[in-house]
């Protein structure tokens, strides 16, 4: 679709009289913190003690931006609140900020930049940032090259923010690393493609015409994204114009590159000095605090510049105090390098620290360790207990003896121990309180069926507990469905006896031998299973539709009638998309179930070939071709993705393909390690309420398959610390 006209948003006005503006995204769209942000967005969760939109905002203060937009939709009056409190909204801050409460209905950074242009906010070009960003790099320089060029070339819309790093630089995530194509004369974006972690990409396509067209190019993927672009006031008009880009680099940047409409030029500046990350997931949340506490981001330290207007002291190893004499140290008591150490906090005898971030008023018993954890304000740490590289909620009683093992996320307000243990990676929350009132932008329908799944007879919380454990569920763009009841639906429609079908322990942990006997094949990337052992039925859908009525029988289909079309005629993925969503808009059915039939039809659509690596060939060529369309429907689930491929194969004659395509999905980065991490933690994932037979032990043995991917990726993490 051609983009419209800027309708006079784009005023010739003096440089002088200009008011520099920035745009700030404070939603993730996604729910990696999990349960943290069940009660609280991500950009107010803290990092070194000072919430992220500050550090964000303070970034913006050193460009000398003035003018402020930040855009949220999940608990939004939170957002306001904290604005209002801060230091920028006291007389002489020098920056306006204002919050903008979007729809309920947005669910992406699409759909964010869609409401930005129908609102007209930005009148010139303007900064565009997520709300979770720590940098000290001088935006006002990218800006001034960014006007520069706009005043002879008015098609140049967009400047990127990119910097030199290295291939093992911890704040570079490996899942999103992209090849830039630059012109080497003029640093202009000719080709964007993301990159694979795992398998890894190692090799990339670029046209031919770009060659031609240029004589000199850099290839680039040594350059992390710093998400700060620098934008002219057409690139709202261009989301609003192109509904189907979700996505700032996935879709709007792919999709201005390769149109030969738009005639749009971006730029990337690679910014040579200074610090830039995001906070994206847990991992480089470690990371950036780490960062912090080394004085990476100078001038942005706890003991000058601290966002939250803390002042602490700096001693020898980067150990920071509260610089107001109310830490309570006791004399046997080691703080290690790298730690950080809130106003009123009180640390007992024997207590070891490293590598760590203590809030304000907390209390560490004696004879308790923590390494490389962060704990936030008002929590209690009874005596003798273990912390291990986890992330401890604000509120929160550890009672005494209690082990936390890596990985852990634990909430607000949650009690946990005495003599408790928690295993790697578990993510606790609060028993919600039957008489408070439900928070509207809360994750209340999440938490009930977390609620209903709690072993109310497990003691390994501590008697006194009021903790549920949570697996790590699907992303927010559930399109007003609940996608736990969708999978609940799955599994009741395969049979439920109120039967306990998990895999045991010895299942999951099975050495390489045990897979070879077990019917097991070795690939160079996973286990996958080469011999089911009993006959299937035939594929169909009925495994995964919920009772229901002859429209959805119709619907079913069409959807198949549909797929098969665009498979034999070789149809767009844009084309199909459209196809399919109409027919859904049409039957008015739920968004899982679009997923579930694309996602059938294009298993089924891989061809089973005579030997293993023939075979992998051609499900990289379907995949390849129509895996984009799983998040093309409307909506990115990639543990909706995951558990109906596994429902999918358990019922089919390509069920020895589950691993191979899982790994194909990963390698096209539809799903990611930490999706194929929270569907394993399902509990229809791992059978769970499944009657015996065939397609049950089939299901049981895809998490088996789950399991050793999960193993890999823990082997390969342990490699690169």
């Amino acid at each position: 679709m051609a983009p419209k006209a800027a309708s006079g948003k784009e005023k010739l006005i003096d440089e002088e009289d200009e008011i520099l503006q920035a745009v700030i995204l404070a939603d993730s769209f996604d729910k990696r913190f999990r349960p943290l942000t069940t009660r609280k967005p991500r950009c107010l969760l803290p990092i070194c003690n000072a919430p992220l939109l500050d550090w964000t905002f303070e970034s913006l203060a050193l460009a000398g931006v003035q003018e402020i937009f930040v855009i949220c939709r999940s608990h939004a009056e939170q957002v306001k609140t904290a604005i209002r409190e801060s230091k920028w909204s006291r007389p002489g801050s020098g920056i306006k900020i204002m919050p903008i409460m979007t729809a309920k209905e947005t669910f992406s950074v699409g759909d964010a930049m869609r409401d930005v242009y129908t609102r007209g906010l930005v009148t010139s070009d303007f900064v565009l940032v997520m709300g979770d960003l720590v940098s000290n790099i001088r935006i006002d320089e990218v800006v001034r090259v960014h006007k520069e060029r706009r005043k002879t070339n008015k098609d140049a819309i967009m400047t990127m923010v990119v910097k030199e790093s290295g291939a093992a630089h911890r704040t570079r995530p490996q899942g999103d690393a992209s090849v830039f194509v630059l012109d080497a004369e003029t640093s202009e974006c000719l080709h964007y493609e993301p990159v694979s972690a795992y398998p890894p990409t190692t090799m990339t396509r670029i046209p031919r015409e770009l060659l031609e067209a240029h004589p000199e190019i850099e290839i680039r993927n040594d350059l992390i994204d710093c998400s700060i672009d620098v934008c002219s006031v057409e690139v709202p008009s261009l989301f609003q114009d192109n509904f189907d880009y979700e996505d700032i680099r996935r879709d709007f940047l792919h999709g201005v590159l390769t149109s030969d409409l738009l005639m749009k030029n971006i730029y990337c500046y690679v910014a040579e000095d200074g610090y830039a990350a995001r906070v994206k997931d847990t991992k480089s949340y470690e990371s950036i605090s780490k960062d912090i506490l080394s004085r990476w981001t100078f001038p942005l330290v706890p003991d000058d510049n601290h966002p939250g207007g803390h002042v602490y002291r700096h001693a020898r190893g980067n150990k920071y105090v509260a610089n107001d004499n109310s830490v309570s140290l006791a004399r046997t008591s080691k703080i290690g390098n790298n730690t950080l150490i809130g106003a009123s906090t009180k640390v007992l005898e024997n207590v070891q620290i490293t590598g760590s971030v203590i809030g304000r008023n907390c209390v560490i018993g004696a004879g308790t360790i923590i390494d490389g954890s962060f704990i936030f304000d008002g929590t209690v740490i009874g005596a003798q207990c273990v912390v291990k590289r986890s992330i401890i909620g604000a509120g929160v009683t550890i009672k005494e003896k209690t082990r936390i093992e890596k990985g852990c996320l634990v909430g607000d307000g949650v009690m946990v121990g005495p003599l408790a243990v928690l295993d790697p990676f578990e993510r606790l929350s609060k028993r919600r309180d039957k008489t408070t009132p439900a928070d509207e932008d809360s994750d209340d329908s999440d938490i009930e069926e977390v609620e209903a799944n709690q072993d109310t007879g497990s003691s390994m919380l501590g008697k006194d507990s009021n903790a549920i454990v949570w697996p790590r569920g699907p992303s927010e763009e559930d399109d007003g469905d609940s996608i736990d009841n969708y999978k609940n639906q799955c599994v009741r429609r395969l049979g439920d006896d109120g039967s306990d079908l998990e895999l045991s322990d010895e299942g999951s942990e099975s050495s390489d031998e045990e897979s070879e006997s077990s019917g097991y094949e070795s690939t160079s990337d996973f286990h996958i299973p080469t011999d089911t052992g009993t006959p299937l039925a035939s594929p169909t859908l009925d495994v995964l539709l919920p009772p229901g009525t002859m429209q959805l029988k119709e619907f079913r289909i069409e959807v198949a009638q549909s797929l098969e079309r665009a498979f034999e005629e070789g149809h767009s993925v844009d084309n199909a998309a459209v196809e399919l969503k109409t027919l859904r808009m049409a039957s008015n059915v739920p968004l899982p179930l679009v997923r579930e039939a694309v996602i059938s039809a294009i298993v089924e659509h891989i061809g089973i070939v005579e030997g293993a690596l023939p075979q992998r060939k051609e499900i990289s060529r379907v995949i390849g071709r129509w895996g984009e369309l799983i998040d093309k429907i409307g909506g990115v689930d990639a543990v909706q993705t995951v558990l109906a491929l596994q429902m999918h194969c358990a019922s089919s004659e390509r069920f020895p393909l589950f691993g191979q395509i899982l790994a194909e999905l990963y390698q096209t980065d539809i799903v990611e390690e930490d999706d194929i991490r929270a569907w394993y933690a399902l509990p229809s994932a791992k059978g769970t309420g499944l009657v015996g037979g065939p397609t049950t032990e089939n299901v049981k043995r895809c998490w088996a398959v789950g399991a050793r991917m999960i193993q890999q990726f823990d082997e390969q993490e342990s490699e690169s610390e």
